[in-house]
């Protein structure tokens, strides 16, 4: 799959304001060293460059399309083109940032430890995922697939995020390797101007790609509008014309 930066950060207010969550959440004072695994195009590292002024930040992303956007938001910090799941840098970080990525990368039993294996100790491995797979807005682009000319071709497309988790589970797959593990859960309702059509816009930029991506554009364009029709559905217009988009998103804070 590829990535848009521009698709992404058209959002950019909604998508950031999670990571700042995180990163306050952090309880490290002062570190030296922190990598924003998945940057995307730079916004998550900006919020931790802001909170840690004087530590040497980097950051990577799997998307050439996301890294160029980064270096130039932030031409001063060394970003790097790198798959999470490969990565091989032993650290040792004071701080690993993975913002809106994790649920992208197979193997959490084996990838979280793995993680928190890299951080020095006292370190922090800080996780924000969606946890939106059985929200109305992921279910329609599995029925929307499974019910057109496309099924063929789209058929793995609902398996391209990680298997969905517990708050339990991973709290219990990160306890014996960490002094402290938080894990939280919070809705965020973003009020989006222009109704259902700017939720699809929305989920054009992270949720939607494994389902557009395989189809050519006549079909993409069929599938989108079957989709924006359910979303209308689901998610009713505001008096003023928006909608209310609930998005649920799981924290975990894990300090070594």
């Amino acid at each position: 799959m590829t990535w848009s930066a521009n698709q992404y950060v058209a959002f950019e207010d909604e998508r950031t304001r999670p990571v700042r969550d995180l990163v306050a959440a952090i309880p490290n004072q002062m570190i030296r060293t922190a990598v924003d695994i998945g940057c995307g195009p730079g916004n998550s590292t900006e919020v931790l460059m802001a909170r840690y002024p004087g530590a040497s930040i980097t950051g990577m992303d799997s998307s050439d399309d996301m890294i160029e956007a980064a270096r130039k938001r932030l031409p001063d910090v060394q970003f790097g083109l790198a798959d999470i799941a490969a990565w091989n840098d032993p650290g040792p970080y004071d701080v690993i940032l993975a913002n809106a990525v994790l649920q992208w990368v197979p193997d959490h039993a084996t990838l979280f430890p793995a993680l928190v294996q890299k951080l020095s100790p006292g370190g922090t491995l800080a996780v924000q995922m969606p946890d939106n797979l059985e929200e109305p807005a992921h279910r329609l682009m599995r029925e929307t697939a499974a019910n057109g000319p496309w099924a063929g071709k789209l058929a793995a497309a609902s398996n391209a995020r990680a298997a969905r988790a517990s708050a339990r589970w991973y709290y219990e797959l990160l306890r014996p390797h960490c002094a402290r593990v938080d894990v939280w859960l919070t809705v965020y309702h973003h009020p989006l101007a222009g109704g259902a059509n700017a939720i699809v816009e929305w989920f054009k930029g992270s949720g939607l790609r494994p389902f557009i991506q395989p189809l050519d554009d006549a079909e993409r364009a069929a599938y989108l509008a079957r989709y924006e029709a359910e979303i209308a559905k689901a998610y009713p217009a505001l008096p003023d014309g928006s909608a209310l988009l609930p998005f649920p998103r799981l924290f975990i804070v894990a300090t070594r």
